[in-house]
């Protein structure tokens, strides 16, 4: 996509009017908006520090967040780094996760 369609498309999503913004990690950084609450990543990082930017979309400003990532037994590795790196244990997703949002 050029910049102004990226553009046209965080624009609207910041906005409300839409409610779904898929991604590469081009904009793992940098999208600023308060009303994300669920992030799901489709695979891990190649660098555990940018894990929490990643994240760190979803619950932002005192609101509640989730964060899914699918994980393969090849990212078993990059998991543990990510967990010892932040000091963190990430659990597999619970049944109820629609009482966490």
């Amino acid at each position: 996509m050029d910049q102004n369609t990226r553009d046209i498309i965080v624009r609207e999503f910041r906005s409300g009017s839409s409610r779904v913004l898929v991604t590469t990690d081009l904009l793992a950084r940098g999208i600023d908006v308060q009303q994300v609450s669920l992030v799901i990543n489709y695979d891990l990082l190649t660098q555990p520090e940018n894990y929490l930017h990643r994240i760190g979309r979803s619950g932002r400003f005192g609101r509640k967040g989730v964060a899914i990532k699918f994980v393969t037994k090849d990212d078993e590795r990059m998991l543990f780094d990510i967990q010892k790196l932040y000091n963190v244990v990430i659990e597999e997703l619970p049944s109820n996760v629609a009482d966490l949002l």
